[in-house]
């Protein structure tokens, strides 16, 4: 027997679930399946991967009622400091000029997906298949026949929207036939926690050399999230380092604007590679998050970008008689395009531009982060796509008066 529903997502990540929750809060019919069971027991950990979220994303988390279970754990961005190793340009972002109280927040990954298990917990109308594996995908004129596995065996769901938010790898973005534009950064990321002889107090850093960007961002208890790039064929010797080394080797890269990096903590390490996909619809099909873009890491705007596609869908098919209407998923296209298309365009021209190996063009380079401090235009224009205001964001992102 094949059981049906409006709007099936295939991915319960980050973007998959705060879509789940935002197409419950408007009433939808609507399905997740999740490929591994929630895990709502595990301890906090002293070293875990961290997010740093915009402020769109923070007002986004508190419209769908997430945020009430995630602010204890984030701590707010209330400065952003940019510069370049060996050239005297430097840019200050700072939440004050911008008439807010925080630019963004940081907090633990783990802590985001407890708190978005939370709300969804809470859901009244969502259909939760967890753990579940989807085994084929089949279109048909009115829809997709998914046949999916669980716990209580196969069952076959049919549905009038596909939403891939499975990931990198998405198996809807194959199944739907469309291609990425891929590229290899050859770098490798580095990311771990340490303790700065002086905290951050609020402080953000993102400074960049010729051998790739290194950020050092606030957390609670005075502790710093150190993100670190190397190229792809120092990776394996970096990585064997041990603690006392490998700090050293991040105090060389970053400098002693806070004084001396201490305690480490464990050390997880990522290729680095953009996947875009060439379209992000199909027949009654739509990609979100990483199933669309996963972005170069500099900027930090992978789960940010994610969950605006998530909104601004939810958006789109609220009112909708039929979600998978051709002319409604082409609009939800064009209206992501500013937004997916410059963040994609700004990280990967950053990356390519302040990390570029060209003496001559330090001069330039300087220039251009002291314009971003002191032209209140292009200054406000920076602070304002850093907070996540880029093209036409959802209406959950938006400010609100307190």
């Amino acid at each position: 027997m094949t059981e049906r529903t409006d709007i099936l997502v295939i991915g319960g990540g980050l973007v998959g679930a705060s879509l789940a929750i935002a197409l419950d809060a408007a009433g939808l019919a609507a399905t997740l399946v999740e490929s591994a069971a929630p895990r709502r027991e595990a301890p906090p950990r002293y070293s875990e991967r961290n997010l740093a979220l915009a402020r769109a994303t923070r007002n986004g988390l508190r419209e769908l009622g997430v945020w009430t279970h995630a602010e204890a754990s984030a701590t707010p961005i209330r400065q952003i400091h940019v510069s370049r190793a060996g050239e005297f340009g430097s840019a200050r972002l700072d939440a004050a000029s911008a008439g807010v109280d925080a630019l963004g927040w940081t907090m633990p990954a783990r802590e985001l997906g407890h708190a978005l298990q939370q709300r969804l917990d809470a859901c009244s109308g969502l259909r939760r298949l967890t753990p579940a594996t989807v085994r084929s995908l089949q279109a048909d004129d009115e829809g997709w026949l998914v046949r999916i596995e669980d716990a209580e065996g196969e069952r076959t769901l049919h549905a009038r929207l596909l939403v891939g938010a499975d990931g990198t790898g998405s198996m809807v973005r194959e199944a739907l036939g469309i291609d990425t534009d891929t590229h290899d950064y050859e770098q490798t990321l580095f990311v771990c926690t340490v303790t700065p002889q002086r905290p951050l107090q609020g402080r953000a850093y993102e400074r960049f050399s010729d051998d790739g960007p290194v950020a050092l961002l606030p957390l609670k208890q005075d502790r710093a999230g150190l993100v670190l790039t190397v190229s792809a064929d120092e990776a394996e010797r970096i990585a064997a380092m041990d603690d006392e080394a490998y700090v050293d080797f991040a105090q060389q890269r970053f400098g002693w604007r806070v004084g001396r990096l201490r305690q480490p903590g464990m050390r997880f390490a990522h290729p680095i590679r953009r996947v875009a996909a060439r379209r992000i619809v199909g027949p009654r099909a739509v990609l979100v998050g990483n199933a669309a873009q996963t972005v170069h890491p500099i900027g930090a705007q992978g789960f940010n970008l994610g969950l605006r596609d998530a909104l601004t869908l939810a958006e789109c098919v609220i009112d909708a008689s039929d979600p998978g209407d051709a002319d409604l998923l082409c609009a939800y296209a064009a209206r992501r395009a500013p937004d997916r298309e410059g963040v994609m365009a700004m990280s990967h021209g950053l990356v390519r531009l302040a990390c570029l190996q060209q003496p001559l063009l330090a001069p330039l380079r300087s220039l251009g982060l002291l314009s971003g401090a002191f032209l209140p235009p292009l200054r406000d224009a920076l602070q304002r796509h850093g907070m996540g205001f880029r093209g036409q964001p959802p209406r959950a992102v938006l400010e609100r008066a307190p």
